[in-house]
């Protein structure tokens, strides 16, 4: 392939970002419309779809949302169907959806452990497993994993969220090795610590001016000395996405500041 500025272009293809009602999956899919491509996207249930929705369309985004459960099989197959009825093939597809449950490992139940791994590990799984064939019968497919820091470090009550994204990194890695003959790029993006309404409160001034204690450690542990926002995952978003990237396979770009490269400051 010849290099030149189309080859960031992504018109025309059809990209699948999964949970991306809002936050992360949002930001992806709007630069991917930004970009040329058609949006399909799913969530647990209706409303989160047409609050997704109207996000979309305030953004000048025609998405297409779908309700449907990544952890089951049968959600999945159906949602596939349904993209490639009403849009085509599924060119592009981002393992966005997730959760963490922050609980000490010993007072963790079994059953909290086995819905964080479903739906972090398992349902990366299911979905790509639905799309790969489509990828293989076209000759080409990006997959792109929302990995984590916690897929390089532990930290404290996020065992299951950690042993999930240690092991989507190498779930990564394994579709790169058993489909990149079929031109399929399986990579990773690993955030660090991101402003969003949902750490917000986390951000905010104590009564005193100063930071808030954890605002402090992620400043003082990040070298770019503040936090990201969903506007740094766009380019690299973009560019795994495109065929720019097409001889770049099983690799997780963390999009974190520096942190992962730093011992931190010394106290």
């Amino acid at each position: 392939m010849s290099f030149t500025e189309q080859s960031f272009r992504l018109d025309g293809k059809v990209a699948l970002i999964t949970g991306a009602s809002y936050g992360i999956g949002f930001a992806i899919a709007s630069a991917y419309a930004a970009y040329g491509a058609k949006i399909a996207f799913n969530d647990i249930n209706q409303e989160l779809v047409d609050k997704g929705m109207a996000a979309y369309k305030e953004a000048g985004i025609d998405a297409h949302g779908y309700v449907a459960d990544v952890t089951k099989e049968t959600d999945v197959q159906e949602l596939v169907a349904k993209i490639e009825s009403d849009l085509g093939t599924i060119d592009i597809l981002v393992n966005n959806a997730g959760i963490i449950k922050r609980i000490p490992m010993t007072e963790m139940s079994a059953e909290d452990w086995r819905q964080v791994i479903d739906i972090d590990l398992t349902g990366p799984f299911i979905v790509s497993k639905a799309v790969i064939p489509g990828m293989q019968k076209q000759g080409h497919g990006k997959i792109i994993n929302i990995c984590s820091m916690m897929s390089e470090l532990g930290r404290e009550t996020v065992s299951a969220y950690a042993a999930a994204k240690g092991g989507l990194k190498m779930l990564t890695r394994n579709i790169c090795s058993e489909y990149g003959e079929a031109n399929i790029q399986c990579n990773g993006i690993g955030p660090g610590y991101i402003a969003t309404p949902q750490t917000a409160p986390l951000r905010e001034k104590q009564p005193d001016g100063s930071r808030h204690p954890f605002d402090q450690f992620i400043i003082a542990k990040t070298p770019a000395a503040r936090w990201g926002t969903p506007d740094d995952l766009k380019g690299p978003a973009v560019f795994l996405a495109s065929e720019a990237s097409d001889f770049v396979n099983g690799h997780v770009v963390y999009v974190d500041g520096g942190i992962l490269a730093y011992i931190g400051k010394q106290p």
